[in-house]
């Protein structure tokens, strides 16, 4: 269920509206909020997952943004779904697999969904010279509050060694573009960053359970929602690399909410209504603090990067593949939706996302599995099936747009001399 569809619209009185539906046992049917359903869903899917996979738990690279925390707090609600049931009835079989996965001996049970997820839910923030305070707090806190068996690490040293390697071999020191150095510089400063955390993930999965004495290994949970995917905004090989994926067929509006909504029916999780209000961040160059907000603890954003909104591409997601809309079509349908902005600022718009989309798809063909909410899904294993090479010029779409502007910028023009004629 997507919260962004207009057809999908939930509200309290909506939801009171709604006939009872009863069983024959006299148990009453009762459907989910769209909240409910991002992390109620996703829940289910990780314990069944975890349960057949014989891991011993997961293991979360814990950045302190959105996505990551969005995965924290589903395995929070698993944890909890889980020790209720093992609580309820400690023979039945939600016991005997809990104590299995937890690697503990009869007749245990969790005494809180804390506790359970201490056993197997490991969070490492892994922090390098760009990453602010703020998102180290945030990572500390949830952490805490899932009860996550937490850790926060600097990861410069690797960074350092492997441009070592690379000064030595071919006598040169990338810079980031603040500092004089080129757009390829610093998009290969930024990603070496990003594969290394995907590498460090690998190593604690594979180790923390002997550090603390268990056998067993953990399986690496991704964080990159639908959004991102769709628009290619993550780096090949990085923390969107992973054994599973709960929120990939999620998207970045929908994750917010649901963070609001855990925040305020599962006692203990305020900091989650801190991290949905504050913008969306990579971390990846150096802080400019004269640009850096108080929310966001950085003055690089997601959205600056990306040169659209979270919720522009929920549009664009929804008409590239549910309506499987091409450039002209899209733009078509877009003047409609987005009366309120001039033809060439939505030609801008189209432009700029089937670009990006085209030039980051091979990326949607090394996708981590994810748990399938979005009807449009990017993955291109399952789900999405076009082509991964594009034209990413769109030669004869662009130009068909542009023709189209034209003739709307023309009949703009004209109402506003119009206007100006009766006024």
């Amino acid at each position: 269920v997507t919260l962004t569809n207009d057809c999908q619209k939930w509200s309290p009185e909506v939801e009171r509206q709604r006939p009872k539906v009863m069983t024959e046992g006299g148990l009453e049917l009762r459907v989910p909020t769209p909240e409910e359903e991002c992390c109620l869903g996703p829940a289910c899917w990780m314990w069944d997952f975890l349960r057949r996979s014989g891991a011993a738990g997961f293991f979360l690279p814990l950045s302190g943004g959105a996505d990551s925390s969005s995965v924290a707090a589903i395995v929070a609600v698993m944890c909890t779904l889980v020790t209720k049931a093992s609580r309820e009835d400690p023979d039945g079989d939600v016991a005997k697999e809990c104590r299995r996965v937890c690697r503990k001996d009869d007749p245990w049970v969790p005494s809180s969904p804390q506790e359970m997820a201490n056993c197997i839910l490991h969070t490492t923030f892994m922090g390098t010279e760009n990453s602010s305070e703020v998102t180290l707090s945030r990572a500390k806190r949830l952490g805490e509050a899932v009860g996550s068996y937490h850790q926060s690490i600097k990861i410069d040293l690797v960074v350092e060694a492997i441009l070592k390697v690379f000064q030595i071999t071919t006598g040169r020191v990338p810079k980031f573009s603040s500092r004089g150095g080129t757009t390829a510089e610093d998009l290969a400063l930024q990603n070496i960053q990003a594969r290394i955390r995907m590498v460090m993930a690998y190593l604690f999965a594979q180790l923390l359970p002997w550090v603390r004495g268990r056998s067993g290994f953990l399986l690496v949970l991704g964080s990159a929602n639908v959004d991102e995917g769709l628009r290619g905004y993550m780096t090949k090989y990085d923390c969107s690399s992973a054994d599973i994926n709960p929120i990939g067929g999620i998207s970045k509006q929908d994750l917010k909410r649901m963070l609001i909504h855990i925040s305020s029916e599962y006692p203990g999780f305020g900091v989650l209504a801190e991290i949905a209000n504050a913008p969306p961040t990579a971390e990846l160059r150096p802080i400019d603090s004269a640009a850096a907000t108080a929310e966001a603890g950085h003055s690089q954003t997601d959205e600056e990067d990306m040169g659209m909104t979270y919720e522009e591409l929920g549009y664009f997601g929804r008409l590239r593949k549910i309506s499987r809309c091409g450039p002209v079509s899209m733009f078509n349908k877009l003047l409609i939706m987005w009366s309120h902005l001039p033809s060439s600022e939505v030609a801008a718009k189209v432009k700029r996302f089937f670009y990006y989309y085209s030039v980051n798809r091979h990326k949607m063909t090394t996708i981590t599995p994810s748990y399938h909410a979005e009807a449009y899904s990017p993955d291109d294993n399952r789900f999405d099936l076009r082509q991964f090479l594009y034209n990413t010029r769109w030669t004869r779409q662009f130009a068909v747009i542009d023709e189209m502007v034209a003739r709307n910028v023309e009949v703009e023009d004209t109402a506003v001399l119009d206007k100006d004629k009766n006024d």
